[in-house]
């Protein structure tokens, strides 16, 4: 941890707000958005990020450094939203076999690329993503929320395990049967192949469009 975050942190442990904004603007971002893939819309996603700051200025004095600021953020926002989750019981278990080392995120990268730009095959890059978003909420929270930290937002397992509170070496694991979850969601509904990459791209789109609007 670098020094600045250590004095940023000993100031807001001891209720300076500004050291706390400061150390919050770094990972605001991320934390919006991972809020945004959990939840599925803007307002559920402010009010559970707006959650997850409160909960982090309260308990700023609890944090021992044993991560990055911006991890145990992650981690706060994530619990938040899954707690939120539970609460609704809006996600149903989906059991698979894992078979695919390499992830998702990595097949048919090429079907995809070769997909054209003109407005069919825009609208047809739009459609998988739609069905990619939707098969996302049959997932069980934290095969959605894994999926999430990793394929969407890129963090590494190290984190991953940190924010999931899970051993790292099972980090790749639990992703993999996630992965496989939701693969079998997506044949289902007759969509075999498809990129993260370029769901992620997509939702970011809209995630800035979301907040120009607001």
């Amino acid at each position: 941890m670098i020094n600045d975050e250590k004095i940023l942190l000993k100031n807001a442990s001891q209720g300076d707000i500004e050291a706390f904004e400061q150390l919050v603007e770094s990972c605001a971002k991320k934390v919006y958005n991972i809020a945004y893939r959990l939840m599925g819309n803007y307002d559920d996603a402010n009010d559970m990020a707006q959650e997850a700051f409160i909960k982090m200025y309260k308990n700023i004095h609890k944090f021992k450094g044993e991560s990055s600021f911006s991890t145990w953020a992650y981690r706060v926002v994530t619990n938040t939203c899954l707690d939120e989750l539970r609460k609704r019981k809006r996600h149903r278990f989906v059991s698979a076999d894992v078979n695919d080392e390499n992830g998702l995120a990595r097949m048919a990268h090429s079907q995809i690329a070769d997909i054209g730009n003109s407005p069919e095959d825009v609208f047809e890059k739009k459609q998988i993503a739609r069905q990619i978003s939707s098969s996302l909420d049959v997932l069980k929270s934290k095969q959605k929320s894994i999926i999430v930290l990793r394929d969407i937002e890129g963090l590494s397992y190290k984190e991953i395990a940190n924010i999931l509170r899970i051993p790292e070496g099972s980090v790749k694991s639990s992703l993999n049967r996630a992965r496989a979850a939701l693969r079998n969601i997506l044949k289902s509904k007759g969509v075999e192949l498809f990129d993260l990459n370029y769901v992620k791209q997509n939702e970011g789109r809209v995630n800035d469009e979301k907040l120009q609007q607001h």
